[in-house]
């Protein structure tokens, strides 16, 4: 299933439960239950954002985007995971308030409740789950925790049942809104890294220099740069020293180990040896010549 596809399908489960979700809580006058709603309704609206961004980040570049459209999938992971961390904090609020003066609950709804609650998002995890693309990944967060969300509120109303041990409801809401709060901020900083175009994950500058210097005919290699635009493709631009003779060669030579390592993107100026480098970046040269 489409990366597109599955986050539509995610958005129609979570949408219509959302409301069935909010009218079960007050019936059972359960905050948990209401907390989850609000939860919810707020993952059904990202999750129909993240559907336009990820369409959107499907085109194919354009003289206005050059690198194309795919920072828009990240634009998308970023707006749902702030939704979901003010979700979180609204709810942690919320449950320390009702800490304060527990209110009775009607469990035998919140059990009925609850069941549905685990099937319908268990549906959309499925339907999520395959994909390493961040948005997709965003929304199988989602998903994932309502589910544990829900589990934990089975789990509580069956307690609350035999021990009318009411305190417990806000103490779910609590621990679920916790929990969904630090996966949110892990998934923030992840998100940040791509827009502070942070070299990516698995790969570093000097790796991608000793490579290269490997490859015969390279003389020296400088000014790299690593970056990725959706968390998925890797890019790299450098400045290669050779051989006027073999810089064909060399060029094809080097994208084609950089291939091989997963960098897909490869932009190579190539210099002659005495050539003056331009870039003040170049300074580096001299520093690298101390390691030999």
């Amino acid at each position: 299933m489409s990366s597109k596809k599955s986050i539509l399908v995610a958005f129609f489960l979570n949408f219509f439960f959302a409301i069935f979700e909010f009218f079960g809580g007050i019936l059972s006058k359960s905050v948990a239950i209401m907390s989850d709603a609000l939860h919810d309704a707020g993952d059904a609206l990202s999750i129909g954002l993240s559907y336009f961004l990820e369409r959107k980040s499907e085109k194919k570049p354009s003289a206005d985007y050059t690198f194309g459209y795919r920072r828009y999938s990240v634009l998308g992971a970023l707006i749902t995971t702030l939704i979901l961390t003010l979700g979180s904090l609204v709810v942690i609020v919320s449950s320390i308030m009702r800490m304060f003066k527990p209110m009775e609950v009607n469990y035998d709804g919140m059990i009925i409740l609850a069941i549905f609650g685990c099937l319908a998002n268990f549906l959309g995890v499925y339907f999520t789950h395959e994909g390493e693309n961040l948005n997709k990944k965003a929304v199988n967060l989602h998903l994932l925790e309502d589910v544990l969300g829900w589990i934990v509120v089975l789990i509580g109303a069956i307690v609350i049942k035999f021990t009318k041990f009411y305190l417990i409801d806000p103490l779910m809401s609590l621990g679920v809104a916790l929990f969904i709060l630090i996966s949110a901020l892990k998934n923030l900083k992840e998100v940040f890294d791509l827009f502070l175009e942070k070299t990516p994950e698995g790969i570093t500058v000097n790796e991608v220099k000793k490579l290269v210097k490997t490859i015969e005919g390279v003389k020296d290699v400088h000014h790299i740069h690593l970056w990725s635009m959706d968390g998925e493709e890797v890019y790299a631009t450098m400045h290669i020293v050779s051989d006027k003779k073999k810089i064909k060669e060399v060029k094809t030579k080097v994208k084609d180990v950089l291939k091989e390592n997963n960098i897909s993107h490869t932009t190579i100026e190539m210099e002659e040896e005495g050539e003056v480098c331009h870039e003040e970046k170049c300074e580096v040269k001299k520093e690298t010549h101390h390691h030999h």
